[in-house]
């Protein structure tokens, strides 16, 4: 019997299907698009060199600033948990909400490759100090030492937090998403801010405004917060 010509056609067909198709389910197959543009359809455009200094300067900044918050509370502990016992439960959980951030960012530092500031030794220093003397001076001196640093660290969380909204803006405005890793440090500042100045509500709510001199002390050391976060962008 000879083969008809659809019949040839038919089976060359299956051939050719037998060979191009994937042995994965048909809904797990990728889509050529997928693939070239992401989930969302939309380019992806790396960071201009411009946003990658200011990355590496702001996560430098934020790494050795929450280094100093460790060591602060570390320092305060003792002093002010012997003094008032009842301080003990909200010490720990602002110490381990910094510890966290810390490792947080030791981790981003580490991944891009990222200096790490000259003066972390110097930070070190001088945020056991700061810890450790106004835990004598009391706990309203103590508090009102983590409200001005969480004053001012809270600003500085917000100002990359408006950076970043302002890079994705854009990138969307330009048909591009700015990608998995920007999405997931945007929301961890946000998270890691929304902490911090919970630490400033708690401050406050333990008689920070009590400590004598109060705007002396708070002011000195938000402008050493200040002086710290200029000098390890640069350095």
């Amino acid at each position: 019997m000879s083969l008809s010509p659809r019949s040839l056609h038919i089976g060359s067909l299956q051939q050719v299907a037998h060979i191009t198709t994937s042995s994965a389910p048909p809904s797990t197959e990728p889509k050529p698009k997928t693939i070239e543009t992401g989930t969302s359809g939309k380019r992806k455009r790396p960071l201009t060199a411009e946003q990658e200094r200011f990355l590496d300067s702001a996560l430098r900044v934020n790494q050795t600033g929450e280094l100093a918050a460790v060591l602060i509370y570390q320092a305060q502990t003792p002093p002010t948990v012997r003094a008032h016992p009842h301080l003990r439960p909200l010490m720990k959980h602002m110490y381990d909400q910094e510890a966290g951030h810390f490792k947080y960012f030791n981790k981003i530092i580490a991944k891009h490759r990222i200096r790490p500031t000259a003066l972390t030794p110097v930070w070190g220093v001088a945020a056991t100090a700061l810890g450790w003397t106004t835990a004598i001076l009391g706990q309203e001196a103590a508090m009102a030492c983590t409200e001005a640093v969480e004053t001012e660290i809270g600003e500085h969380y917000n100002a990359q937090v408006r950076e970043l909204l302002a890079w994705m803006k854009d990138m969307e405005e330009r048909g591009e998403e700015p990608g998995e890793e920007m999405t997931d440090l945007l929301s961890n500042l946000r998270r890691i801010r929304d902490e911090e100045l919970e630490h400033l509500d708690h401050a406050v709510e333990h008689d920070a405004k009590q400590a004598r001199p109060y705007e002396l002390l708070t002011n000195v050391i938000r402008g050493g917060c200040r002086a710290a976060i200029w000098a390890s962008e640069k350095v």
